[in-house]
C-alpha cells in the first residue's frame, strides 16, 4: 500500500515536496543527498517503466547538482546532472505529456552548462527546447519560469539570454505562485547582479520568510551590500 501511494504522489508530480529531500537541499546537506539520490537511482533502474521513479530520480539528482554547485564542486555537479539527464529523459519519454517532467529534464541540461564549457552550447539549446516543452503544456507552471529565468540569467545578453529577461522570468513565476520562496531567491540573485541591492535584498528576506531553513538563501543575503 505505502508503495502504491508513494507512485501515486509521484505521479501527480509532488515528490518535490518530499519533506526529506527538501531538508537535505535546504540544509546544504550533500551527504543526505547523495544517499537519496544513490537510492532513487537504484528504484528507477529496477523500474525501468515506471515514469515516476525516474523522476523521482531525476529530481534528487537534481537537488544534488544544485547543492554541489553552491559548494563549488564542478566535477560533483557534472556527474550528479548526468545521472539526472538520463533518468529525466526516460521520464519525459514514458509520460511526455507531463509539463513538469520536461521543466525539470531542462532544470538538469541547465545545470551542465556552467561546469562544462565544450557542452555548454548543446545543453544550453536543450535546456531551453524542454523548458519551452514545458511551458507549452502548462503555460502556468511557475516553476517553468523560475528553470527559464536561471537560464536567462546565466546567459549572455549576446546569446538571447540576459538579466532583464530573467527578472521578468521570475516575477511572472512569482505572480503564479506568490508563495514560491524558489523565485524570490532567484529575483534577488538577479536583482544584485543588475546593482539593484534594495530590490535583492527585499526578495531574499521575502524567500526567508517563505522557507527560513534554506541555507544558500542566508548566504546571498549576507552578501548583498548595505547601501
Amino acid at each position: 500500500m505505502k508503495r502504491i501511494l508513494a507512485s501515486a504522489i509521484l505521479s501527480a508530480g509532488l515528490w518535490a515536496q518530499s519533506p526529506e529531500l527538501a531538508s537535505a537541499r535546504n540544509r546544504q546537506d550533500r551527504a543526505s543527498l547523495e544517499k537519496l539520490a544513490a537510492a532513487a537511482g537504484v528504484a528507477a533502474q529496477k523500474a525501468p517503466g515506471d515514469a515516476a521513479a525516474q523522476y523521482q530520480a531525476a529530481l534528487a539528482n537534481s537537488y544534488l547538482a544544485e547543492v554541489a554547485q553552491e559548494l563549488r564542486d564542478k566535477g560533483a555537479v557534472k556527474q550528479a546532472a548526468e545521472a539526472g539527464i538520463q533518468a529525466g529523459e526516460r521520464a519525459v519519454a514514458l509520460q511526455p505529456e507531463r509539463a513538469e517532467y520536461h521543466r525539470l529534464l531542462g532544470t538538469l541540461y541547465g545545470q551542465i552548462v556552467p561546469v562544462n564549457v565544450l557542452a555548454g552550447l548543446k545543453y544550453g539549446k536543450k535546456a531551453q527546447e524542454a523548458i519551452a516543452a514545458a511551458l507549452q503544456r502548462d503555460p502556468k507552471l511557475a516553476a517553468a519560469y523560475v528553470s527559464r529565468g536561471v537560464g536567462n540569467y546565466y546567459l549572455p545578453s549576446a546569446f538571447g539570454g540576459g538579466v532583464d529577461l530573467a527578472i521578468r522570468d521570475f516575477q511572472k513565476a512569482i505572480e503564479l505562485d506568490p508563495k514560491s520562496d524558489e523565485a524570490y531567491l532567484w529575483l534577488g540573485l538577479a536583482m544584485r547582479k543588475s546593482g539593484r541591492n534594495s530590490e535583492a535584498r527585499s526578495a531574499f528576506t521575502k524567500s526567508l520568510e517563505l522557507n527560513p531553513n534554506r541555507v544558500w538563501t542566508k548566504q546571498q543575503l549576507g552578501k548583498v551590500p548595505a547601501n
